[in-house]
């Protein structure tokens, strides 16, 4: 026989024997855990009947995930994910009367993922992480995430250990209680901190700017208070700040500009007050969506576009806001989809400019003190344009729209020859004059003429 014959079936057979080797089966004690952790978070399915006991993870249900090392006895465990979020990613079903088993804290010491959606919701049953526990996952985890689990209600510091590889922590819609602990400040590697939607209180600590990885940092309805931290600057990798729906004073941070990487900053709904809006935001050059709604802030809107043509979502109503709306904003901001100014104090007309915002989908003036007439150049921004609660702005019958039910323009009264006279007149700068200011201005021009002229006759 040739050596090329006998290299050639010596490597065909040892293919064919190495696509039948089998990978390590599961750790039997993980396998057992497993079987009572399903058991608790669905006890109406059989799951041994349907993943029988020979090895889960060659048969395991999705949503549960094993690892294969090339040497070692046994399998292990690195994913469990629970509760239906699609078909795509069909987990492991939750019951009604779903609990949280203490061997999947205790049973699990390579798990890389722990995730439950919608799992624990019966508000007559409280779940909780067991006290004095030291979960056996705690140096491997790497993301763990809660989301809608109102009967989860625990203290925020049950939860967290030395998870010194986690890189997302997310918690969202939980019962979880108490104060952000400082035990967050050592994940060195986390990348995402959500805490959204739960009954967490007290003050930031601001020894968070030790997470220098941190893009994510959502805290948003909460109860939290007392000042944001001047820290936060240093989170330099921040893309999303959510700091929302919590009661939050003081003044916002100047450090926040030097956030070159954000893109959301969203402080809506807390005690900030009477600052104004921070010059700052016009020195965040990635910005693409700010909200301050909320807040009463006070003050004009200030000219801060020219370097934020990239921002496509501003809400700033409910801030006390005064003066008139700047053209610039429809000029610079050609990528708008979104502008609240709701619910403020400003006056003036309506910018001309605001009929270049081609990709709004939502221009919301409604309940301020805007005068004047409509402008057309918005008429194709009519149906997303709302304008009620200004009882001094007028439209002409011509941007009038058949469809009473999507269009603003109807909500506004027309245009008399006195509204339509008085208003182009105020308009001879291209900044234009309030109609209060016209008239003195005029008599006072007349006046002077009037001077001049008895200074030249008494000369003669």
């Amino acid at each position: 026989m040739s050596l090329f014959l006998t290299l050639f079936i010596f490597t065909f057979f040892s293919i064919i024997t190495l696509s039948h080797q089998q990978p390590p089966p599961l750790d039997p004690a993980e396998q057992q855990s497993l079987y009572q952790v399903l058991h608790s978070i669905n006890p109406t399915i059989p799951w041994p009947t349907l993943f029988p006991d020979d090895d889960l993870c060659l048969s395991s249900p999705h949503g549960i995930l094993c690892d294969y090392p090339a040497s070692n006895n046994y399998s292990h465990i690195v994913e469990l994910n629970f509760g239906y979020v699609s078909d795509d990613t069909p987990n492991p079903p939750c019951s009604l009367n779903s609990t949280l088993h203490p061997l999947l804290l205790t049973s699990f010491p390579h798990l890389k993922k722990l995730f439950f959606y919608k799992c624990f919701n019966q508000t007559s049953q409280h779940i909780s992480f067991p006290s004095n526990v030291t979960f056996t996952f705690s140096s491997n985890i790497e993301e763990l995430v809660f989301i809608d689990n109102p009967s989860l209600i625990t203290p925020f510091s049950s939860i967290v250990q030395n998870f010194t590889n986690i890189r997302r922590l997310v918690l969202i819609g939980n019962g979880i209680y108490g104060e952000i602990s400082n035990k967050v400040d050592n994940f060195a590697n986390l990348e995402e901190l959500t805490l959204s939607s739960n009954n967490l209180s007290g003050v930031v600590p601001t020894s968070l700017e030790k997470l220098k990885k941190l893009e994510i940092l959502d805290l948003s309805h909460n109860k939290l208070e007392g000042c944001v931290p001047e820290s936060f600057g240093n989170l330099t990798n921040l893309v999303k700040l959510d700091l929302s729906n919590n009661r939050f004073c003081c003044r916002i941070p100047e450090s926040l500009r030097s956030l070159q990487s954000l893109e959301l900053l969203d402080l809506s709904f807390n005690l900030f007050g009477n600052f104004g809006v921070p010059l700052f935001l016009g020195e965040v050059p990635r910005l693409k969506e700010v909200y301050l709604s909320g807040n009463l802030l006070g003050g004009t809107i200030p000219e801060i576009w020219e370097n934020l043509g990239g921002v496509n979502g501003i809400g700033f109503s409910k801030m006390g806001l005064i003066g008139n709306i700047p053209n610039s904003m429809g000029i610079l901001l050609k990528n708008l989809t979104y502008l609240g100014l709701d619910n403020n104090n400003l006056v003036g007309p309506i910018p001309e400019e605001f009929g270049l915002l081609e990709y709004a989908n939502e221009i919301n003036l409604e309940n301020n003190n805007l005068s004047g007439r409509v402008p057309s150049s918005i008429k194709d921004v009519g149906e997303k344009l709302k304008l009620e609660g200004n009882e001094r702005l007028c439209v002409e019958d011509k941007l009038r729209c058949s469809d009473d039910n999507r269009c603003s323009f109807n909500q506004v009264k027309l245009c008399n020859k006195r509204d339509m006279d008085i208003f182009d007149a105020v308009l001879f700068s291209s900044g234009g004059v309030s109609s209060v200011l016209f008239y003195p201005l005029m008599l006072l021009l007349l006046l002077f003429m009037f001077m001049e002229l008895l200074f030249v006759f008494t000369s003669l």
